[in-house]
């Protein structure tokens, strides 16, 4: 299978195949990462442009060091905190600013749905897609394939997992439906009914608002964030309400598969979205997920790379 895809903006418009592809190569990837030498020369020569409208550090890190490790040179693009949201034509003359410098990637975090694929269709550097708005973050839902895929052997058709949550306002959540559908998952979600998209029914995800339904037999549980209790204004009446029903516990844990493992994309608000006693456990995941973020991220910069070359 040739690759000719000059972006990553989301998993909704990629195929089962490429998703285990990028998967694969990320294996691969971590190998050079448990070496003494982390250098490999796959990106020597290239530039990769770091360009964050939301301050999120840890991801940040993760793709400069991913660009670091493939030998590529990586410039962070340091945006001023403004009090309005940036638009898009303000997003449109960055872009060719970076085009114009010789840019070969650009990694973008804006806070617009929308805007990362906007960018791709104004420049010729390939860009990532690292989080737009409430839309997707690809490479957080690939490195959670990855961890399940490490912790399972493989992925078997039929995987039942279970989202419990804010859905609508994470793009953690929505990039990994999308990935989990393209691999046979089946999928359920459960969360307050203000918070659960209108039409994930139509995908073929399965809508609770008992989240003691949505984990039964369930394979996988994966949290997602919520956002601070101010910004919800009508949609949440409290996180204390919140948390009496849908906090992942070692009660909620029964109801799933005796192996079931719990993830989340961190940062956990710990005692409302999950409890303790489960991050703690075996079960919970984390900690894996952040490891493998950057063999991850540093596939996706290699593959791209790769325009018109071999699927192998």
């Amino acid at each position: 299978m040739s690759i000719y895809r000059k972006d990553y903006i989301g998993l909704k418009d990629m195929s089962a195949e490429e998703i285990l592809y990028i998967i694969e190569t990320a294996d691969t990837m971590k190998y050079v990462l448990n070496q003494p030498n982390k250098k490999a020369p796959h990106l020597q020569g290239k530039s990769v442009v770091i360009l964050f409208y939301e301050n999120r550090s840890r991801t940040k890190v993760s793709y400069e060091l991913a660009g670091q490790y493939l030998s590529a040179n990586v410039v962070n693009m340091n945006i001023s905190e403004k009090n309005e949201t940036p638009g898009f034509s303000d997003l449109l003359e960055m872009g060719k600013i970076i085009d114009q410098m010789g840019a070969d990637f650009i990694v973008i975090r804006h806070p617009v749905s929308g805007s990362a694929k906007f960018l791709a269709s104004n420049v010729s550097a390939s860009v990532i897609n690292a989080g737009d708005g409430i839309n997707e973050n690809p490479s957080q839902a690939l490195l959670e394939l990855m961890t399940i895929k490490e912790r399972m052997g493989g992925f078997k058709r039929g995987l039942k997992v279970a989202f419990i949550g804010d859905i609508t306002h994470s793009r953690y959540a929505k990039s990994n439906i999308w990935g989990f559908l393209k691999l046979g998952a089946h999928v359920s979600v459960a969360g307050p009914p203000t918070l659960i998209p209108e039409d994930l029914e139509s995908f073929g995800v399965e809508v609770y608002s008992d989240p003691y339904k949505a984990v039964k037999n369930a394979d996988v549980i994966m949290g997602a964030r919520l956002l601070a209790e101010d910004r919800y204004s009508n949609e949440l009446p409290s996180y204390n309400e919140y948390k009496n029903m849908f906090k992942i516990d070692k009660r909620m844990l029964s109801y799933a598969k005796d192996e079931v493992i719990v993830m989340h994309p961190g940062p956990i608000n710990r005692g409302i979205e999950i409890d303790s006693d489960v991050i703690e456990s075996p079960q919970c995941l984390v900690d894996d997920q952040i490891s493998n973020g950057v063999a991850l991220r540093m596939a996706m910069l290699y593959i791209l790379s790769m325009r018109g070359g071999i699927m192998i």
